[in-house]
């Protein structure tokens, strides 16, 4: 019998799946009130806003897709905000830097993730704003209770708080130490009521797109305006001013896309376009169906679905970009996947090997020809002292009563990004990191355009209509994660809460997607539950492995309907913090 932590969750009303209680609880309070999956959706992510601000805030950004009752074709909603006018390759260079800060107000795009929210209330929601928002403001303005995490990532940057990001220190430091207990964000909370007072018209969408507009060039705007382009000391060593204006704000709209999809197993899965490192994950699928069923308990299975990964990956950093033309077609196609299929050896390569799409020649950033080493990425978020951060985020999933369904990954923002813009109770994002300042890349810089995001949320189908959302936090690991979680859960057929409790591991032979940019070739990282027979084999094989704790890698969420029309949910045990609530 599979072991598991806690029960699938089942219902008839609506089921919430979130790396967060108090996000979790929230949303399903909406859906009570008798608002559908997206009025839910975007309560949550206000409330991940507040509740997780080391991994997400209104300075990020929020991909999402989505599934109508009405219309169960899925939609991708691009929350992910574009570089500024002023961001070339060229001012970067001009100040002597070869990569883009991992932290500062250098670092930032666009901000994304409210405007998103808000387009999505817009289109898709019923429920009045001030309804929606009202979880979020009652945490900020009264308080809620901080996780351990909180605290420990401002002790990591407190020195740099105190030496350089006053105004972050007179948010997260008290009397010298980081702040714990119940903790309130009264500026945030302003911020917020202040949309609710905006948000004035004749109709429901009138009134939300006046909250956007306060947003986008009103007082949000005008204070992040003032405030984004003062020096402060960055990942650099440097003191650099921003780049982000208010006419960056308002000349940006969060916006609806069709998304990249790939059928499997009878099933279509559905990720955003190759601006994002969604395609990846089907990349990975297709391989994995032209080399047959893989033991996922096993050495040989470990094995294979990280030569696997490691090859979708070396495509991504090839091939996947905002401004590029990204051979999607091609990628997906069953010949190309046999082809890449042929790479999978006995060994562990140690190379990064991308695919020539169509007879293309890959270009790859001049670090990735280096292959310079970093430490292993166990998937927790990894903060250094100068607000550098590898990655981790939020995850939410809704289906309502109806059908409706959504999967989102809110984040950036982090607290440790970028000096708090006082006024406003948050800060900018770094989203830019991710972007190279090299000329000719799939990913290079240049305004206007987004950033090779590692956020991808995942939305499955079934005989055209949409049956489970699922995704999770990590960085370049999220798609790993969920390749593990789809094979155990839609190939072997486990329960939601066991496809998410099974052992997980992850590559990271390719460059990370963070400042500074590192690759370890070899990199395996796993959990130790996969037992010490299998470790050693991956050994022998040449593997590079790093064990990491039993319970530690990825905070996947799910949610579900199924053939009878009962639904379910699912969260990630590991952090103590992911939940599933529904009835």
């Amino acid at each position: 019998m599979t072991f598991t932590t806690r029960p699938t969750l089942r219902g008839t009303f609506g089921m919430v799946s979130s790396t967060h209680w108090l996000a979790s609880q929230s949303a399903m309070r909406i859906l009570e009130l008798g608002g559908n999956a997206f009025d839910a959706g975007a309560a949550a992510g206000f409330v991940l806003h507040v509740v997780e601000p080391h991994l997400n805030g209104p300075g990020g950004e929020v991909p999402a897709i989505i599934a109508t009752a009405d219309d169960p074709a899925p939609r991708v909603l691009s929350g992910q905000g574009v570089a500024p006018a002023a961001a070339t390759i060229e001012h970067y260079r001009s100040l002597g830097l070869t990569l883009v800060p991992g932290s500062g107000p250098l670092a930032a795009t666009v901000p994304g993730a409210v405007d998103a929210w808000l387009l999505l209330l817009r289109d898709h929601g019923t429920l009045p704003l001030s309804v929606v928002l009202e979880p979020a403001i009652e945490y900020a303005r009264n308080g809620h209770p901080l996780v351990p995490r909180i605290a420990d990532t401002i002790a990591t940057v407190q020195e740099l708080f105190e030496q350089h990001w006053p105004t972050s220190a007179a948010l997260w430091l008290k009397d010298g130490r980081p702040v714990t207990g119940r903790f309130s964000n009264a500026a945030y909370a302003d911020t917020l009521e202040r949309l609710v007072r905006e948000a004035t018209g004749a109709d429901r969408q009138e009134q939300i797109e006046g909250a956007r507009k306060a947003w986008r060039e009103g007082f949000v705007a005008d204070a992040i305006d003032r405030f984004s382009r003062i020096p402060h000391r960055d990942s650099s060593g440097e003191d650099h001013g921003g780049l982000i204006t208010g006419a960056d704000l308002a000349a940006f709209e969060a916006s609806w896309e069709d998304p990249a999809t790939y059928d499997w197993n009878g099933y279509t899965v559905a990720k955003t376009g190759p601006w994002g490192q969604g395609p990846a994950l089907l990349q990975s699928l297709a391989v994995l169906a032209a080399l047959g069923e893989v033991d996922l308990d096993s050495a040989e299975g470990v094995h294979t679905t990280v030569e696997v990964m490691k090859l979708s990956y070396a495509d991504r950093e090839a091939w996947y970009g905002d401004a590029a033309d990204v051979p999607l077609e091609t990628l997906l196609s069953p010949a190309y996947a046999a082809e890449r299929a042929k790479l999978v050896g006995a060994d562990a390569s140690l190379e990064l090997r991308p695919g020539r799409p169509d007879g293309r020649a890959p270009v790859l950033p001049s670090v990735a020809a280096g292959n310079e080493t970093g430490d292993a990425t166990t998937g927790e978020p990894t903060v250094s002292p100068v607000g550098e951060m590898r990655g981790d985020t939020c995850h939410v999933d809704v289906v309502d009563r109806w059908g409706n369904m959504i999967s989102a990954t809110p984040s950036g923002g982090w607290l440790q990004s970028s000096p708090t813009i006082p006024e406003l109770g948050f800060c900018l994002g770094s989203r830019a990191q991710m972007f190279w300042l090299e000329e000719g890349l799939p990913a290079s810089l240049a305004p206007g355009k987004r950033p090779r995001t590692t956020l991808t949320p995942t939305l499955v189908l079934r005989d055209g209509a949409a049956v489970m959302a699922c995704g999770s936090p990590g960085g370049d690991q999220q798609d790993q994660w969920q390749l593990l979680f789809l094979l155990r859960h839609l190939g072997a057929g486990l329960e939601l809460q066991e496809a998410i409790d099974a052992p997980a591991w992850h590559t990271t032979g390719f460059p990370s997607s963070f400042y500074p940019r590192a690759t370890e070739p070899g990199g395996l990282v796993v959990e130790s539950r996969v037992g010490a027979h299998v470790r050693d084999d991956l050994v022998r094989r040449g593997h590079v492995v790093t064990e990491s704790d039993p319970w530690s890698l990825g905070r996947l969420c799910a949610v579900r309907k199924e053939s009878d029309g009962i639904l379910a949910a699912a969260a990630n045990p590991r952090g103590m913090q992911g939940y599933a609530v529904g009835r």
